[in-house]
Parts: structure tokens; sequence; C-alpha cells
């Protein structure tokens, strides 16, 4: 039997439908080679017993003639999803300990749509970070190498790193991934992988770790965007427990792809050609246009001017809600406690806080409270929403003139670990084309497009229009088949 490993979410589906293999030899193979690919650090925590008990569920579903949208495929789920009965410590030494004892509505909705569970997922601690270095539990190593023979460990991204990472390097054949300013596209382009934000409210955040709250969302990754709309189907639906839920039906994305892009325009954003952008980088955006136009296409030339004012905007309401989101973390009820001996409640709190908190998310904080407190409120947070209201209403005007925007994923390849972990300036602009469509609240995906001439992926964006997921998924379908990205890392881990 070939490696069956090798097969993506759809392939693994039709395949247990089929009896071509059973369910249990799909996750047998996973689980062993997640097992062997340690070196990685893709994985957190390894959940062999679920993924097995899916795949014996599948395999009667089958008998019985009653299978699931995702019977018998085995994903990742990353560690910011709650899990019953499964540590979850969102990459945090302040979550040490904890194990939910309850479901997040996303990985509900997968085990219901007969998923099963590899295991949880490392990745930036909170979600904070674009190169996974920030986790309590040590670096994800992108399976990614350069082609001259170099040894240098690389990013695979972040803050999804570990599922970019596990996707890529065949550990399993989708992961969930959570995006604010970028944290499922980026990484997606870094590995040469395909994942999909939705519009905000399209996943419930209930059991999901929280972030920054108006922008955290869920999203798929796998290995080609049919198979990202297959699982995203299965995450979506309205929940009465997240406030922010959009109770609205869930399309059928992946049974309606269409590569044609006959009577669509494809807007590209002037103000997205940043300077000092790497040659490599330009000649990808034109190639996409190329594809675009060959799809049948219409491109037009739009402007999104208040672009430039989006980064920093993020970078004041992002750490602004992180840090009312985190304050519930004093080491009273769940999770690290720091005493010393001696200690009041308030030196109980700094000291958990100082031992459990990594110095990434405290910089967000120490940010976040600061622009919240009473002397500066209104002049950085109440300034930044107003920023951002300008943001999503230069979309709503680009739209009059186009159906879907192509941009590039992100300002470069993937780079090695540390080169720029000592500048978060540096850090931070990894995600200036991904975080004006977060600050819109907009559906947008990154699909992967070519190589650089170190040989490592690169990435093209495709946003869309508030609930326009089925224009973002066949956009970026029109791109996969024409651009026939096959690669992928050479075994070394």
């Amino acid at each position: 039997m070939s490696d069956l490993t090798e097969l993506g979410i759809a392939q693994i589906r039709d395949g247990v439908a089929a009896g071509d293999f059973t369910a249990r030899e799909v996750a047998e193979a996973f689980v062993a080679k997640v097992a062997a690919a340690k070196s990685l650090n893709a994985f957190l925590v390894e959940t062999p017993d679920h993924a097995l008990a899916a795949a014996d569920a599948a395999d009667a579903a089958r008998v019985a003639g009653d299978l699931k949208p995702m019977s018998g495929v085995p994903i990742g789920m990353k560690d910011l999803f709650c899990t019953e009965g499964v540590p979850a410590t969102a990459a945090s030494h302040i979550l040490e300990g904890f194990t939910p004892q309850y479901e997040s509505t996303v990985s509900g909705k997968l085990w219901a749509a007969g998923a099963g569970m590899l295991g949880k997922l490392n990745m930036d601690q909170f979600a904070m970070g674009s190169s996974n270095e920030t986790s309590a539990f040590g670096n994800v190593i992108s399976p990614w190498r350069r082609s001259d023979g170099g040894n240098t460990a690389l990013t695979p991204g972040g803050s999804s790193g570990g599922s970019a990472a596990a996707v890529s390097a065949r550990l399993c054949p989708g992961a969930t991934g959570t995006d604010t300013g970028g944290s499922i596209r980026q990484p997606a382009a870094f590995v040469g992988i395909s994942g999909i934000k939705p519009t905000y409210g399209r996943c419930s955040r209930w059991g999901v770790v929280a972030f920054a709250s108006s922008l955290d969302q869920a999203g798929s990754m796998a290995r080609d965007v049919t198979d990202c709309a297959i699982m995203l189907g299965s995450m979506a639906g309205f929940d009465p427990k997240d406030a922010t839920s959009l109770d609205l039906p869930v399309p059928d994305w992946a049974g309606s792809l269409n590569g044609s892009m006959a009577g669509k325009r494809v807007g590209i954003p002037k103000e997205y050609r940043v300077d000092n952008m790497p040659p490599e980088i330009d000649a990808l955006w034109e190639q996409g246009i190329a594809w675009l136009r060959d799809a049948g296409a219409e491109i037009v030339e739009v402007s999104l001017p208040h672009t430039k004012y989006a980064l920093p905007a993020y970078y004041i309401v992002a750490p602004a809600e992180a840090s009312s989101n985190l304050a519930r973390y004093d080491g009273v009820r769940y999770g690290l406690r720091d005493l010393p001996e001696g200690a009041g409640l308030q030196d109980m709190y700094a000291a958990t806080r100082a031992a459990g908190f990594g110095p990434e998310v405290k910089r967000r904080i120490m940010i976040g409270t600061y622009v919240l407190s009473a002397g500066f409120y209104d002049a950085y947070f109440t300034q930044a929403s107003k920023v951002r209201a300008l943001i999503a209403r230069d979309f709503e005007q680009a739209w009059a003139h186009c159906d879907v925007l192509l941009t590039p994923t992100a300002p470069s390849a993937a780079f090695g670990l540390g080169d720029k972990s000592s500048d978060p300036l540096a850090m931070y602009l990894n995600d200036v084309f991904t975080v004006p469509s977060s600050m819109a609240g907009l559906p947008a995906m990154s699909v992967p497009g070519g190589l650089d001439g170190q040989g490592l992926p690169l990435g093209l964006q495709i946003i869309g229009k508030p609930l326009d997921e089925q224009g973002v998924l066949d956009a970026c379908l029109a791109i996969e088949q024409r651009a026939e990205f096959v690669a992928r890392p050479e075994s070394w881990w």
C-alpha cells in the first residue's frame, strides 16, 4: 500500500468511503509519522488514542452507511483550542497544568464531523508572534531548508507555526489555526500550504484562548484549497455561546468550488507596493495577476489609502485587548501559581505573571495597559479605533470596483530563527499585508505560488468581501491550478 500520509483530506475521506483503506490504517500511519518527527517540535501533546478511536468510529460508520463529512481524517489542533481532558497551554507556562473539562465549539464540530485528533500543536505564546519563537516550550522548526545546502533552522511562521509545519511535513493532512493579524496566512505562505481566515464571526471563539477578541478568528490549514474548504465547512457555524458568532447558514464551499474567474474583477491595491519590496515578491505578484487574467478575470487597480496606518493601529488595538483578556491569569483559579513565602495577594499576582508570561507577551500587555490608561486612552486607543473604521471603509469603497483583491501574503520568504527576534519592529512588519483585512474582519486566504531563489515557498493572498469565502476560495483555486505548486520539503527530521 502506498504511504497513506501522502494523502490529503479529500483523498482520505473518499478513500475511506470507497473502502480503498480503513480509517484505522490512516490514523496508525499518521500517529507513527508524528511520533518520528519530534525534532520539528510541532506537537506539544500527542493524542494517538483520540485519533484511533475516531478512526474506529469512522470504520464502523462506513459499515453502517453513516459516514460524516470528515470521517477517517486525523487532524492537528492548535493548542489555543480547549479540548476536553487534554492539556491546553496556549504555549505558555502560565497555563501549565490546565486541563479543560469542556470542548471548544470548533473542535467539537470537527469531532462531530468525524475527524480525529493527532495532538495539540505548538504555537507562539498566546498567539503573539510571527515566527513561533515565543512559545514557552521551544521553537517549532520549519521542515524546509534553503537550497544552498545550509542547515540554518528556519521559522515556520506564526503564530500557527506548529500547524503549518505539521501539515507541510505530512504529519497531518490538515490542522486548525487562528488568525488575529495573519497567523494562519503568513505561516501557510512560509511552508508552502494553503490557509484561510474566514469572515470574522464565521467560526465560534467559544473555548478558544483569547488574544484580541475583536480580531481572533479560527480557520483551516491544509495542503490545498479543496481541503481547506472541506475542513472550514465543518468548523464554521452559529454558536449562541459566542456573542460575535454570525447566525447564518454555512454554504457548501467545497461542493461549489470553481476555478473560473470569468466575469470577475480582481483589484490590485496600489498601496501594497511597499518600499524595498524584494524583486521576487513583486515578480510573484505579477505572475499571480497573469494567472487570474488567464482564468478570465479583469484586473483593476484600486486604492486603500489608509493601509499605511493599519499596522500601527493594529499594534494598539490588539495589545489593548490582550491586556484586558490576559488579566484573568492571576494564579488564583487555574494554571501556574507562584506564591513566595509570606507574600500577599498582590505579590502572588505579580510573581505568577512574572514567571508565567514570556517577554513578548509581557511587552504587549504593557503596551496595551499603557494605551488604555486614563491619560492616553483617547490619544491612542480611541484614535486607533477610528483608523480601523477608515480601513474598513477603504475596503467597502474598493468593492464597488472589484470582487476580490490580490496581494502578496508576506514581504519575504521564511527567515532564520533568531534573525529578527531581537528587533520587535522588524518582526511586526511580517504582518504588513495581512493585518488590514483582519482589522476589517474580511475573509482572506494564502495559497502557494512558487519558490524564491533559495528554494523556499512564497504565497499569494486573496482578500474577499464580507461573507464571500466562496469567492476567495475560487480565486485561490484558479491560482492553484495555474501555479501547479508541488514542491515539498526534503525529509531531514
